[in-house]
């Protein structure tokens, strides 16, 4: 223990040891101890030493420290110290502020420490074992030492975690600890992991990675969060990437819905944290990368689609147009719209919709064309409204058409500003980056556009009072040969190379364009005369611009004008240029760095202003148009006309072709027609003798059957006639009249059922007539009814019961006739065939008789059945009757009572008048003598009522029978009271 007190500072007394020699002494001790404790100290002084002697104690403790992870997977301080002095030794993060030097040496130290370790991939997967264990001490170190290992070797420890079993979803479960530190530097492994790994993106992606990403940048705050949300969007963007399979992962995911909350702002934006604007700013590339021009088109146009529809494009362009954004963030924003609207109509059309937040409003399109003919506003931001106009024209003929529209004479408002204007006057301003913007812009209005390049030859344009309007397309050139005579701001190459690239867009592919520019008698000997000069490097790329420009003019000329033909113009380039320098001065624009590095990408990224000079879209038209140009003005007038010969037998020889393509594709169709209906019929013909075979099984089977039954009825007949000679032998001619007598019986007695039968359907219904006109009921009616509804029941009970007994007599009919053959004997005179013949027509004509009265009797009962349920309805009718009858009695109570409190106010009120000394005239009608006021009739309880002739005038609901209990008592006590006025 002393030896340690010296190594952590205890001061002995002689000499103190180098480090190197402690670093020796320290690594003896770990690989011989056999304590715990000793090995534990002796890696704990290594750890201290680790930084101050990087270089020793990597070279000497590195393979001892590696036996300890393996060794001592129990302790887990030891392994703890062991792997933090790894991360030291190997790590290069703690070397930053030396100098430059001293950094690459860090660095090479770091890098070559790292391939020591890595040369057994075992090493490798024992640290990814250790990351399983969840103790702090263990885990975090062990994520610190494998970020550390990929920042040094990222393609080897890649190669190496692909390869281990489970070793990728081991380090995704980092992202699940609910220790921040650990799930933070579990972030920045995972970021080293995936850089440049396709096969690692992709498994980390389908390990659940964008939902565990997106759930910890909404917890964190979302684009206010920290760098936590920082670290998660850099390694979406690694997943992301130039990685087709992720990015369609995220598409059906539904995660691009998930988006839209990130860009959420307010109406305040000022005071954004610089880490609020850099969140931002990798969300914005996070939506470029799933829109970016260089993925594949239906990719692109389906994460267009998407973001439309959820609402993020809406959201993206309210930023655009609010206020107090930072200029950085607004410039990404733009470049994010621009390409979320690259080519999708759609999209197109609804940022076309836009407008800004101002008064009066104005389309969003008009607002950033004029930042980007401002030259006060920043490089960037120009830039950037430049590639979203292009964006918004590109393969949109609409919205060209729309641009173009607003400069021709008819659509021209004096009281707005619109686009044409805008690209109009930074095309004629004194600043060149605004002339070359507004060139580029007017030509993609232009580009595969034949309509529009025709319409624009229409537009005209006022230079000064008192002189004729003139052309754009003859301003432009005006301009072009002006050239040094103009004070301009910035690099007057800038816009000549601007006006040429636009001039070659317009004519190219148009004739009439072609016409128009050479209708000018100024333009060909300045482009000759351009070319012709031996300039500077600068201008060489003019040179090489108006050699093209030219060049259009013969590959596009159709002639028309007598002085500028094809062939006069390739003269003319012979005489006075050459076709070789012609050539060579054409071939330089390709060669020039610039061109080379706008052909790579659609956005115009350029450092500085000076360097903005070549357009995406332009480089793709002059690899179409080079070698055209360079054949063409080579060509002798004898070559071109035995090329337009064979272009002509060419395009015979195609006519030809088309039709012999067109009839053997109807040939091929009947083909095929009939190897359908071959098929077909193939398949119906072995259905068919499946049917056959099946059907010829059935017919085998069933003449089998029929055979055996034919035996079976065979033997039966010649059983039953032996059998049925007995019986008719057996019957005699008094029990044959017997049941003669019995038959005619039968018919009387079914002839009088149905007599009866008639006689109650004539008395059904004559009852039901009798019930539809008994609306208003009447007492002597219900008695009658019921009378009758008793004689019904009557009859249908008789019916029943002889409807039994004929039950009975025929069931004695039928076992007597069973019996008979048995009973008999043989007759002994041994009847004729004759008479055996007649008997057996006479016993099936009486069997005919029974299934004839069995008919019969059925009938009868259904008939029987019907006038059981008329029965029941007019029972139902009966009770409605008496309903009505009760409720005709109450009201009629209710008028005596109301009749009688009348004739007693009456009454009352003669009594006062008499007391107050007036005469009373009689009113009412005395009752003389003889004359019934009411007439007793003893009816059982009921009173007849003859009222006087007036009171059913008052009362003509009045029924003539009221029952006796609903006379009040006072009424046969005081006739009088039965009064009318």
């Amino acid at each position: 223990m002393n030896f340690f007190r010296g190594v952590m500072g205890g001061q002995t007394a002689g000499p103190q040891p180098s480090g190197a020699e402690t670093i020796q002494k320290l690594c003896d001790r770990v690989a011989s101890s056999t304590l715990l404790e000793d090995r534990r100290d002796a890696v704990r002084a290594l750890k201290s030493l680790s930084k101050k002697y990087r270089m020793e104690v990597g070279t000497q403790a590195m393979d001892h420290l590696i036996n300890i992870l393996q060794t001592d997977r129990s302790d887990s301080e030891i392994l703890g110290y062991a792997l933090d002095t790894l991360y030291n030794v190997i790590s290069n993060d703690e070397e930053e502020e030396q100098d430059e030097n001293a950094q690459k040496q860090a660095d090479d130290l770091g890098t070559q420490f790292t391939e020591t370790f890595i040369q057994d991939p075992e090493h490798i997967t024992l640290l990814l074992t250790m990351l399983e264990e969840f103790d702090f001490h263990v885990r975090w170190p062990g994520v610190k030492l494998l970020t550390a290992l990929l920042k040094n070797q990222g393609v080897q420890v890649q190669g190496i975690i692909l390869v281990s079993p489970m070793g990728v979803s081991r380090l995704m479960d980092l992202l699940a600890d609910s220790r921040e530190v650990i799930r933070n530097d579990g972030l920045l492994l995972l970021q080293q992991l995936t850089k440049g790994n396709a096969a690692i993106q992709k498994i980390v992606a389908f390990e659940n990675a964008f939902e565990r990403l997106l759930d910890i940048i909404t917890e964190e705050g979302s684009s206010d969060g920290g760098i936590v949300v920082e670290d998660c969007l850099l390694l979406l963007l690694n997943l992301l990437k130039n990685n087709s399979s992720n990015q369609n992962f995220f598409k059906e995911g539904s995660y691009i819905q998930r988006m839209k909350p990130w860009f959420e702002v307010g109406d305040d934006n000022s005071g954004w944290s610089a880490q609020k604007v850099t969140n931002l700013h990798l969300m914005l590339q996070l939506v470029r990368v799933m829109v970016s021009p260089v993925n594949s088109p239906g990719a692109t146009a389906s994460c267009q689609k998407c973001m439309y529809q959820c609402g993020l494009l809406q959201q993206l362009c309210t930023i655009l147009m609010a206020t107090g954004v930072p200029a950085d963030i607004l410039t990404e924003t733009i470049n994010t719209v621009s390409e979320v609207i690259r080519g999708s109509q759609v999209n197109q059309d609804y940022f076309a919709s836009v407008n800004a937040p101002s008064n009066p409003p104005r389309p969003a399109i008009v607002v950033l064309l004029m930042s980007m003919v401002n030259e006060r506003q920043p490089f960037v931001l120009r830039c950037a409204v430049l590639y979203c106009f292009q964006c918004f024209l590109f393969k949109n003929q609409k919205g060209q058409g729309e641009i173009v529209a607003t400069l021709l004479p008819s659509t021209i408002d004096a009281n707005s500003i619109s686009a044409g204007q805008l690209l109009c006057g930074g095309l004629f301003s004194a600043d060149s980056m605004s002339n070359w913007c507004a060139a580029v812009a007017l030509a993609h209005t232009l580009q595969d556009n034949l309509t529009q390049k025709e319409q624009l030859l229409r537009v005209q344009l006022a230079t000064s009072l008192g002189k004729p309007p003139v052309s754009l397309l003859q301003q432009c050139t005006n301009i072009l040969s002006q050239g040094d005579k103009i004070v301009r701001r910035g690099s007057k190459v800038q816009t000549r190379v601007g006006l040429l690239m636009l001039l070659c867009t317009w004519i190219s592919n148009c004739p009439i364009a072609v016409t128009h520019f050479l209708h000018n008698q100024e333009n060909v000997p300045f482009l000759t005369a351009q070319i012709s000069e031996n300039l500077g490097e600068d201008e060489r790329l003019v040179q090489g611009l108006c050699a093209l420009l030219l060049g259009i003019c013969i590959y596009y000329n159709d002639n028309s004008l007598e002085n500028y033909t094809k062939e006069k113009l390739k003269q003319l380039i012979e005489k006075r240029i050459g076709k070789e320098n012609f050539v060579e001065k054409l071939g330089f624009i390709t060669k020039h760095e610039l061109y080379s590095r706008a052909a790579l990408k659609p956005q115009p990224i350029f450092p500085s202003p000076e360097q903005m000079l070549f357009d995406h879209e332009f480089t793709r038209l002059l690899k179409e148009l080079e070698g055209l140009i360079t054949k063409a003005v080579h060509k002798s007038s004898e070559e071109e006309k035995k090329e337009e010969e064979v272009k002509k037998t060419l395009e015979q020889h195609d006519n030809i072709v088309t039709q012999y393509k067109e009839l053997i594709r109807e040939q091929d169709a009947q083909i095929q027609e009939l190897k359908e209906k071959v098929s077909s019929m193939t398949t119906q013909t072995e259905q068919l003798q499946a049917t056959v075979s099946q059907q010829q099984s059935q017919i085998q089977q069933h003449k089998d059957q029929y055979n055996i039954l034919k035996l079976k009825l065979g033997k039966e007949n010649q059983s039953q006639s032996s059998q049925g000679d007995t019986q008719l032998n057996g019957l005699q001619t008094e029990e044959l009249s017997q049941l003669r007598e019995e038959l005619e019986e039968l018919r009387r007695q079914q002839t009088l059922l149905q007599t009866q039968l008639s006689e109650k359907d004539a008395l059904i219904d004559s009852l039901k007539s009798a019930a539809k006109a008994a609306e208003c009921p009447a007492g002597s009616d219900n008695t009658e009814l019921l009378q009758e509804l008793e004689a019904l029941k009557n009859q249908v009970q008789t019916h029943l019961a002889e409807i039994s007994h004929l039950k009975a007599e025929r069931q004695e009919l039928l076992r007597r006739a069973e019996a008979g053959p048995s009973d008999t004997a043989p007759p002994s005179d041994g009847s004729s065939d004759a008479a055996k013949a007649e008997l057996e027509n006479r016993l099936a004509a009486q069997t005919a008789e029974m299934e004839q009265l069995k008919e019969n009797r059925s009938g009868l009962e259904q008939q029987l059945a019907a006038a059981t349920s008329t029965a029941a309805i007019l029972q139902t009718e009966k009770a409605k009757l008496q309903t009505e009858v009760q409720e005709s009695k109450k009201e009629q109570d209710d008028l005596l009572m109301l009749l009688a409190d009348q004739d007693q106010k009456i009454h009352s009120l003669k009594q006062r008048l008499k007391d107050l000394g007036e005469t009373v005239r009689k009113h009412s009608l005395e009752v003389k003598q003889g004359q019934k006021t009411l007439l007793e009739v003893k009816q059982g309880q009921t009173f007849t009522s003859f009222l006087p002739p007036s009171f059913p005038v008052f009362f003509p609901s009045f029924p003539s029978l009221i029952p006796f209990s609903s006379f009040p008592s006072f009424l046969f006590f005081h006739p009088p009271f039965f009064t009318y006025f």
